[in-house]
């Protein structure tokens, strides 16, 4: 598969990961948003499960991300490529602990309805803290998308992958969102409006990839072969080098 058809791949994938997790959050969020959390989730358990599955959809996605990146990526930094591969995986694993918090919700409030006034100020609770838990695996995993994000967008830089403005775009968007996760997990609210510029970011990537997919990366046109420099395949400097010493 050509570097530009995996472009091509990745890009369809940010904007799929991009429409499933937003549709499944706002599924879950009408589930349970309100204050008393288990009332709401009682008459809406299955629009509440629709939502965690979509968002459960979208780790897989992240990983398939992941996993098309790393051969772009490897001739340009190895290291580079698999710690976005790990931290792609990281990004799915945490999300998929995040929804499994949120399924909680549903058992929990199954015996909200059953017990009733009888044990009224534990399970709420309970629902709460499931909520939570989703909240600070989706800020881990954020951290870990901020981090390995901005591997990923040097690597784009220096082999020119993107255009320039892209790759540029991509850092200061990454570090920005990272620092917006770092501050929730330190009890301050501000990672929605800090996650602005990276999840805008992702869409232009992605709308940028699907139309013309990754650059040839001058390093590697470089390689092909030697006409690229103008000379013979085989006037490489070790031939030249035995020639001379016959």
């Amino acid at each position: 598969m050509s570097t530009r058809t995996i472009g091509r791949i990745m890009g369809a994938l940010f904007l799929l990961a991009f429409v499933v997790y937003i549709a499944g959050g706002t599924l879950v969020d009408s589930v349970t948003g309100a204050t008393d959390v288990l009332s709401d989730v009682v008459g809406n358990r299955m629009r509440l499960s629709a939502g965690a599955l979509l968002m459960l959809v979208n780790s897989a996605v992240v990983v398939g991300i992941g996993v098309l990146a790393f051969p772009v990526l490897k001739p340009h930094d190895e290291i580079s490529a698999y710690a976005y591969l790990a931290g792609r995986t990281v990004e799915a694993v945490m999300l998929a602990v995040g929804v499994v918090f949120l399924l909680f919700l549903g058992p929990l409030a199954q015996e909200y309805a059953v017990a009733g006034a009888d044990n009224a100020s534990v399970l709420p609770a309970l629902g709460r803290v499931a909520k939570e838990g989703n909240h600070y695996s989706y800020q881990i995993a954020m951290i870990s998308v901020g981090v390995v994000g901005l591997l990923f967008c040097r690597v784009l830089l220096r082999a020119r992958l993107v255009p320039r403005f892209m790759a540029v775009w991509g850092l200061v968007g990454y570090a920005v969102f990272l620092v917006g996760a770092i501050l929730e997990v330190l009890g301050y609210g501000v990672g929605v409006a800090l996650s602005i510029p990276g999840g805008l970011f992702e869409i232009g990537l992605g709308v940028l990839l699907v139309v013309k997919g990754f650059a040839a990366s001058p390093v590697q046109g470089d390689h092909v072969d030697g006409s690229c420099t103008g000379g013979n395949p085989d006037d490489t400097p070790g031939r030249t080098q035995r020639s001379s010493l016959r």
